[in-house]
């Protein structure tokens, strides 16, 4: 389907591309296209991940706002709410991604249903990986800083070269584990993450309120 290798190099170039020209808005508007395992399977696959790497990048900057020593309470509350909404797509997109690559699969007999289920599902490692891509260009901008403090560059390198370790380990475990899955050693399911806390339905703290509300 994709290597890893590929996953990683467009995590790098999205990731160098959004910090230079940011959109404002993260574009979710395309179909989804989950019933359509066979429509130029790398390409769609490589268009979710580019949604899913964008969910993660717009997470990692809407939390620093939260971080900001100025931020008002209001400007926490508001930037609580988006950080809620992001981080539910953010999750939605790994079960698209582990949808589609089930689909794909199984129009092919695979995975093969005796086969041992892994812990973790492809989507839940390319989630990893994107959240690595971000750390080790963030952790690469701190080793060029020029108003660090004395020790600051030599710690990030450190840094870096531990998450750059983790992530060529983690990409050779997704490699491994499609590898597996297509020679039917290895199986592995969508893991719903059935969030509560966005839905007013299931949130005690959402339809309490609502329901305490409609008494007045």
């Amino acid at each position: 389907m994709v290597s890893a290798e590929e996953i990683v190099a467009l995590h790098d170039r999205l990731t160098s591309q959004w910090h230079q020209a940011p959109a404002s808005v993260h574009d979710d508007s395309r179909p989804s296209g989950r019933d359509e395992p066979d429509r130029e399977a790398p390409e769609r696959l490589l268009e979710i991940v580019t949604r899913q790497h964008r969910a993660n990048f717009d997470l990692w900057h809407i939390e620093d706002q939260a971080r900001a020593p100025g931020a008002s309470d209001a400007d926490i509350a508001e930037v609580k709410r988006g950080i809620d909404r992001t981080n539910q797509l953010r999750n939605d997109l790994i079960e698209e991604l582990d949808c589609f690559l089930l689909g794909w699969l199984q129009s092919r007999q695979r995975p093969e249903p005796a086969a041992p289920l892994n812990s973790e599902p492809p989507g839940m490692i390319i989630d990893r990986l994107s959240i690595l891509a971000l750390r080790i260009y963030h952790t690469r901008e701190e080793t060029a800083r020029a108003d660090a403090p004395a020790g600051h560059a030599t710690r990030n390198q450190d840094r870096l070269a531990i998450l750059q370790e983790q992530r060529a380990a983690l990409a050779q475990c997704l490699d491994a584990l499609w590898q597996d899955i297509l020679s039917g050693k290895r199986s592995f399911k969508v893991y719903r993450q059935l969030k509560m806390y966005n839905d007013p339905s299931l949130n005690p703290a959402i339809y309490s309120k609502t329901v305490a509300g409609r008494d007045r």
